[in-house]
């Protein structure tokens, strides 16, 4: 069984810069559809260089303008369990770079709360998730990334919930790192209407090689349990990261 679906698409761009411009117009594009649909934009922010270059990008005209921020619910792929204001918080470095900069009503702002017990943060995120769109929650957008060793989110080889079908939101303990995360499980991911994994650079080229060609093992190329249900998949990289794709 092969990573690829009907619904997937790849694109390939020509460096970083291309990059954070693609991720930032699917965003515009991604809100704009939701809140024509339903009235609110339900996105899945994630850390790291890619969605930050991108994050700028959409803090800045042209593309400002072109989002209706006060229609936004904004939640998290993943965090670090550490506290808001720690350099490594997810949340911290979208509220910097992002949130803080355009016009959305804090209580439509969902971090985890990685400054508290591990579980205890996943069970209320689970319900904040609930709360804000139902007992079966869709999330418009999901942005992804891609690690070097093909974690995404913060599923990570040999810890992937795979099997764990009913929760939505999980705090594995990540062994590389001696310390927990808190990420949304493949079930919440895969019931988006559109997820995009951004992947840029030389050291990403092989772990997109074995998601996308290589033969179909979750528990060491974690970033293949993402498969939509009933939406869409964009795999968004640079040439550096698709360079050893057939």
């Amino acid at each position: 069984m092969k990573a690829s679906h009907v619904h997937d698409e790849l694109r390939v761009v020509a460096g970083e810069a291309e990059l954070w411009a693609a991720l930032a117009d699917i965003f515009v594009t991604a809100a704009r559809e939701a809140i024509a649909r339903h009235g609110r934009f339900a996105v899945a922010l994630s850390g790291g260089t890619t969605p930050k270059g991108a994050f700028a990008l959409l803090a800045q005209e042209p593309r400002r303008s072109r989002v209706e921020w006060r229609a936004l619910q904004v939640f998290f792929s993943d965090e670090r369990c550490v506290p808001p204001e720690d350099p490594q918080s997810n949340y911290g470095m979208a509220e910097r770079v992002l949130l803080a900069q355009v016009p959305i009503p804090a209580e439509h702002v969902h971090r985890m709360r990685g400054e508290i017990p591990p579980e205890q943060a996943a069970d209320e995120y689970a319900v904040v998730l609930r709360d804000a769109l139902g007992e079966d929650p869709q999330l418009d957008l999901v942005m992804l990334g891609m690690g070097p060793d093909g974690h995404t989110a913060s599923l990570f080889p040999g810890t992937s919930p795979i099997g764990e079908q009913r929760l939505l939101v999980a705090a594995p303990f990540v062994p590389k790192f001696g310390a927990h995360r808190l990420t949304l499980t493949p079930r919440t991911i895969n019931g988006a209407r559109r997820i995009v994994i951004a992947a840029a650079g030389p050291e990403k080229a092989e772990a997109l090689q074995r998601a996308l060609e290589g033969a179909f093992d979750p528990n060491l190329t974690p970033v293949q349990v993402v498969a939509p249900a009933n939406g869409t998949l964009t795999w968004l990289v640079d040439r550096a990261a698709a360079a050893l794709l057939s």
